[in-house]
């Protein structure tokens, strides 16, 4: 029966499977021909990671470098499949080999994560030398820093998030260059940004004209990061408890969570839930690629651990869903800096001591920028912003202060430290 499944999957592929028009996305350049790691692309579901390995199996064929019979791919999300174990992948060679005549030399394994003991058939068959793997999946535990030892050595990841703003201006047909920003190509390019800041980036979210159909796109995504990639993949039994968790990220997004304070919540409204629960099902939410949380920079590895995270959506378009209906402006423009600081893969914290500053950011072993996100600077929150700010790049001895804002631009001194103000649309297109 698997002998026949495995047959229809491969043939479906060879005879059936075409390449949409796709919005080539941001990524660094690959030479596909000349690898000898396992390639992983990791991302939330429906950011695009299927779209993305169509783009470099299409490269590959339209390069000449190889031709569609030399490709395997696999969909692991296939229900077909659920019950394949890892023996199985062996009859999806074979059947490949029975329709071509050969056997492939590139493997693209799509949502991998979902194929019992994945990783051990991934290092059998690098092992072999034969082929070129590419794998896809939707959990952070397929991230290198994450990655299960068999693995180590022998692989590398590419994060591919919903659009970022360059994207979803390549989506819109918006190109832009220095003139542009300074002629009404600027206002095109807020009208995008402003776009971007409501609905997010999921690609099939911006396809949808009217509001009730993003709203239900985002509960469907909400439903299944709930359901089946924390739900089941971790057997959760207090499922009460995940549900009050994101229900109170999605009220409470760009905030401190504090484990303790939660569980007193908790308890006030008489659900129980431990503290060891609630950091555990945190965990969780990051891995599925829901939430982003940040430490409170500390060079104490213990003291990073201590103090509460700073929690954020990983998609701006799921505040949408919240019960909170009252728009925060400061808070949504931080979270969307939050997800681009992700997106670069950059060692971020907050700094909180007399003040706040909103991001750390290290790279390498030093810290070496400080980013206040504002609105827009005002008599009323000029101070507190600005002293954060200068109090977090004095204590760390970081030379490079930001502040994004939704428009504003010019550069100002404050006790002593340069601070640049940059539009956010501006600063997430450099």
């Amino acid at each position: 029966m698997k002998t026949e499944i495995a047959r229809r999957i491969v043939a479906e592929w060879l005879e059936e499977h075409t390449f949409p028009p796709l919005i080539r996305r941001d990524s660094p350049p690959l030479r596909l021909q000349g690898l000898s790691e396992i390639l992983a692309i990791v991302g939330p579901r429906r950011a695009g990671k299927t779209c993305f390995m169509d783009q470099l199996m299409n490269d590959l064929i339209q390069s000449g470098a190889c031709g569609k019979e030399d490709i395997l791919f696999v969909d692991f999300e296939d229900y077909r499949l659920m019950d394949f174990a890892p023996a199985d992948v062996e009859s999806l060679l074979v059947a490949f080999n029975q329709l071509t005549g050969k056997s492939p030399t590139y493997l693209f394994f799509d949502e991998v994560q979902h194929l019992p003991g994945w990783s051990r058939v991934l290092r059998t068959l690098h092992n072999q030398k034969r082929f070129k793997i590419i794998i896809s999946g939707s959990n952070s535990e397929l991230l290198s820093g994450e990655i299960s030892t068999e693995l180590r050595g022998r692989y590398r990841d590419m994060l591919i998030l919903p659009f970022s703003f360059n994207e979803v201006l390549r989506f819109r047909n918006i190109s832009f260059s220095k003139a542009t920003l300074l002629t009404p190509g600027r206002g095109r390019i807020l009208r995008v940004f402003d776009e971007y800041l409501r609905h997010g980036g999921f690609p099939e979210v911006l396809k949808r004209d009217s509001a009730a159909e993003r709203k239900q796109l985002l509960q469907n995504y909400y439903r299944t990061i709930f359901y089946r990639d924390i739900l089941d993949r971790y057997n959760i039994k207090a499922k009460y408890v995940l549900e009050a968790m994101m229900r109170y990220c999605l009220n409470s997004y760009a905030s401190l969570f504090s484990i303790s304070s939660f569980e007193k919540n908790l308890k006030a409204t008489a659900l129980p839930g431990s503290k060891r629960t609630i950091s555990n099902y945190l965990h969780y939410l990051c891995e599925a690629f829901f939430l982003i949380a940040h430490e409170k920079f500390s060079y104490s590895p213990r003291k990073r651990m201590m103090n509460p995270k700073k929690a954020y959506l990983l998609d701006v378009g799921f505040i949408s869903l919240a019960a909170d209906f009252s728009e925060n402006k400061g808070r949504l423009l931080e979270n969307l800096v939050a997800i681009e600081l992700f997106r670069r893969q950059d060692g971020v914290f907050y700094y909180k001591d007399k003040g706040e500053c909103d991001f750390v950011v290290k790279r390498g072993q030093s810290p070496s920028e400080a980013i206040q996100v504002c609105w827009q600077l005002h008599d009323q929150n000029r101070n507190r912003e600005l002293n954060g700010l200068a109090e977090a790049m004095s204590a760390l001895k970081i030379k490079r202060g930001l502040i994004v804002s939704y428009d504003e631009e010019r550069t100002l001194r404050h006790k002593g430290c340069s601070i640049e103000i940059i539009p956010a649309w501006k600063w997430l297109i450099q």
